[in-house]
């Protein structure tokens, strides 16, 4: 059997493994679809982690160096690459009591033939309603980086929202804001089939950020008043500086994306005098900001409810679909080397 594996960084490459015995918490999934992580996934494809020789300390909340002779947070050869997979339960162990032989299922998992997970008391382990897109469950996790990134941004009816970077979590984002009552939807990106995605999904409109004051745009469109809101999800220093520019007095700009380290960038001019908010928002952070009655765990419920029940439609978001066998040089393609030439991709086996 093969797995996607990162056998050094920015180099993928389908090897041979054995599958372990099945403990008697766990099931084995004979995968059928995958999709991998486009955003920090890649970063650690790139050995461009603070995670590599740093770990972060729940303690000081802080990184710190790891100690000496520990083992490097991602060691290429054993890093496989992959974060959600749809598929069928095939074998299960004796204390296994919420799943069948045979039940259809989707979970954390990397690209794999087959996956082993825990079966007990994980409610991670989904399983997928008859007729259920295998599109909408892979986007599981991304789904909930953009509802806590609209819902950290404080969306409301009425509001002027704008999406930064339409990748998955930014298309999702699109929808949540539209169906949240925002007002105008506007999303920015530089690749046109993105534009014409987030516009199909509630965008009002949709702008080039390449050769475009932003920040003006989003004034022109609001009568001079700015964004309410913006989310930002591309990571990028100019995108910040824009959203700084377009929003609104006091509005707030909710910060999903996990970025790289900013040049030349300026919390003067506009930054000062519009009393600008940056919130920085991650789904998986505890205690949630609005802890007790919202945690990981609400995100994730109600993130599969509504990826389950349709409310989110993320059909056009998993582009290009590849095989498995060809997994390897597309992740390479897709996923690093030219990401503008997809949103999310999907694996079938």
């Amino acid at each position: 059997m093969k797995k996607l594996v990162a056998t050094a960084p920015r180099v993928a490459a389908l090897v041979d493994y054995e599958d372990r015995p099945v403990q008697a918490n766990e099931v084995k999934i004979k995968v059928a679809f995958g999709a991998p992580k486009h955003g920090t996934e890649v970063v650690d494809f790139r050995a461009a982690s603070p995670f590599i020789d740093e770990e972060f300390s729940a303690e000081w909340n802080l990184f710190v160096p790891r100690a000496e002779g520990a083992a490097r947070g991602i060691e290429f050869g054993k890093f496989q690459l992959g974060n959600m997979v749809v598929g069928e339960i095939v074998e299960m162990g004796d204390s296994v009591t919420d799943y069948q032989i045979g039940d259809q299922v989707c979970t954390y998992g990397p690209l794999s033939e087959t996956v082993i997970v825990n079966a007990v008391n994980n409610y991670k382990l989904r399983k997928m309603p008859a007729g259920a897109s295998w599109k909408n469950a892979v986007c599981y996790d991304p789904a909930q980086f953009a509802m806590s990134g609209v819902r950290d941004g404080n969306v409301r009816v009425g509001d002027v929202v704008v999406i930064v970077g339409l990748g998955a979590i930014g298309q999702i984002a699109v929808q949540l804001a539209k169906k949240a009552g925002a007002s105008l939807v506007i999303g920015v990106d530089p690749i046109a089939h993105r534009c014409d995605i987030a516009k199909r999904h509630g965008a009002d409109v949709c702008m080039n950020p390449i050769g475009t004051d932003v920040g003006l745009e989003i004034k022109k469109l609001t009568n001079k008043l700015g964004a309410d809101v913006i989310i930002e999800t591309s990571g990028h220093s100019d995108a910040l500086q824009a959203a700084l520019r377009g929003l609104a007095y006091g509005g707030t700009i909710s910060f999903v994306a996990f970025a790289k380290p900013f040049n030349n960038f300026n919390l003067g001019r506009e930054a000062h005098f519009n009393n600008a908010k940056i919130v920085f928002s991650r789904a998986s952070s505890e205690p949630n900001p609005e802890y007790p009655r919202w945690n990981r765990k609400r995100i994730e419920e109600t993130c599969w409810e509504l990826l389950m029940n349709g409310y989110l439609n993320c059909e056009d978001l998993i582009d290009p679909v590849v095989t498995f066998h060809d997994s390897a040089d597309s992740y390479m393609k897709y996923v690093d080397q030219q990401p503008d030439l997809s949103i999310k991709m999907g694996v079938t086996f």
